[in-house]
């Protein structure tokens, strides 16, 4: 008898006879029926929805088609289904096949009623699988979206608890307040929690609603317009407003930056008019530069010490440009500013646009309190500081020259002892100026007790010198 005799005289050839019949019955209780003999060898797969390339699988048994985790779960159930002839609940297998591709099925174990073997109902479950790996991809960006919302909204917290400018965001809309922070809540008189909600223009003397929003709109949108003034119910002040609008989710509101110049301290607004007074009208050049040494604003007494028509003669220009060593003073100058924050004396001259160089000391300042970092110098004229040491030079220099007078005319030990005094003198003037008649500085420098150094100038005719509070 042939093979193929013999595969037809099987108990299954019947099934496979009506195929048709069996397909159709199949196709509304399961998406595939795999029919297995008793030893769990495929000998055939029914369904519409069958993928094509189960075929292969008629023959095989039925774990050379299931994934590594799925096998032991299939022994499992179809152990339990050949000692008590029933599942409790529909196993859930992975099938693979050469791993090229994979799809989940869940599986029904129902005895044949002949007795011929087993046979396997199964829904497709890859709707599913990729259904629920679309919700997990959606949670996982859903999470994420959750976490930078609340990282900004953070920020924006810690944004608007450190300004110390008073800011209020209010709804174009509503005309309500949205958020504000604490200088804000405190400018119009009130704690925080009371200004949330609450409409912004009953905050404000004789202000409508729609009135005052349309104003605070339109200063924002246009360009050179007047600032919006307004006076506050609770502590009648004036109060000008700087406002800006944005669009939040759909909805426009306007951030507003309060500047209180009718309730803010005399003092400080006097001051900021005294500074620029200062900085104009003062004795000492005054110099703002960016970081790395380009000048944004200089005073009068600058331009006349470079002798400069205008400002925007020297607007841009590096301040290097007008110092007698160039880059070599402003390196030095910006590398102790950068590193300690400032620099209190450095000596050095100013070459002006005609070549003439005076003598200088400069101080220098790190100023960080803006968006870029500035260098603020103000700069001293010295030249009639030098002028005072030459001539006490000069001095000296006219005693040396009388001392040389006295070859010929008195012994060597008589020279001697007049050069010594001469140079004792000229040590003793040095160090009391240098150290601004600071006696007990004087007597260190000079590496002489304190009592020595007054027998000293008395010798010289040196102590009657003014010593102020130094000693």
């Amino acid at each position: 008898m042939s093979q193929t005799e013999a595969h037809d005289q099987t108990p299954w050839s019947g099934l496979a006879e009506d195929r048709d019949v069996l397909n159709g019955l199949l196709a509304s209780a399961c998406d595939i029926a795999l029919i297995l003999d008793n030893e769990a060898r495929i000998h055939e797969v029914l369904g519409e929805h069958a993928p094509a390339k189960v075929e292969t699988w008629i023959g095989k048994s039925i774990t050379d088609v299931l994934t590594i985790e799925s096998q032991p779960k299939f022994e499992s159930a179809y152990r339990t289904f050949l000692e008590t002839g029933t599942v409790a609940r529909p196993v859930e297998l992975n099938h693979e096949d050469g791993r090229s591709w994979e799809f989940p099925i869940r599986y029904n174990f129902f005895a044949d009623p002949a007795g011929r073997g087993v046979i396997l109902l199964g829904r497709d479950l890859s709707i599913v699988a990729e259904t629920q790996a679309q919700l997990v991809q959606a949670q996982m960006s859903l999470e994420q979206g959750y976490e930078a919302r609340r990282e900004f909204d953070a920020r924006y917290r810690l944004l608007l608890r450190t300004v110390e400018d008073p800011i209020v965001f209010v709804s174009v809309s509503g005309g309500r307040i949205k958020d504000l922070n604490d200088p804000a809540a405190a400018l119009l008189g009130s704690s925080r929690e009371d200004f949330i909600g609450a409409i912004f223009a009953n905050e404000f003397v004789d202000r409508g609603r729609e009135e005052f929003i349309e104003s605070l709109v339109n200063a924002a949108i246009s360009e050179g317009s007047q600032p919006v003034t307004a006076r506050t119910r609770r502590g009648q002040g004036e109060v000008a407003f700087v406002p800006h609008v944005f669009r939040a989710a759909g909805e426009r509101v306007l951030i507003l930056r309060l500047d209180a110049s009718g309730t803010r301290d005399q003092r400080s607004t006097g001051g900021q008019d005294e500074f620029a007074a200062l900085f104009e009208q003062g004795p000492d050049a005054i110099v703002l530069t960016s970081a790395s040494g380009l000048i944004q604003s200089a005073n009068d007494s600058f331009l006349e010490m470079i002798d400069a028509a205008h400002f925007v003669d020297v607007k841009g220009r590096k301040l290097a440009d007008f110092l007698s060593r160039g880059q070599i003073d402003m390196n030095v100058v910006i590398e102790n500013a950068r590193r300690t924050g400032k620099m209190r004396f450095y000596a050095t001259k100013v070459v002006n646009e005609f070549g003439a160089e005076t003598s200088i000391e400069m101080s220098a300042t790190m100023i960080a309190t803006r968006s870029e970092p500035m260098l603020g110098f103000i700069i001293r004229d010295t030249s009639r500081t030098e002028t005072m040491r030459r001539s006490q030079m000069h001095a000296s220099e006219e005693s040396s020259r009388n001392v040389m007078e006295l070859v010929g005319s008195a012994t060597l030990k008589e020279i001697v002892a007049e050069t010594t005094d001469v140079v004792e003198k000229m040590c003793i003037e040095t160090a009391v100026n240098l150290t601004r008649n600071n006696r007990v500085a004087a007597a260190e420098m000079l590496g002489l007790s304190r009592q020595s150094l007054y027998v000293k100038l008395r010798k010289y005719g040196l102590l009657n010198r003014e010593s102020g509070d130094q000693d």
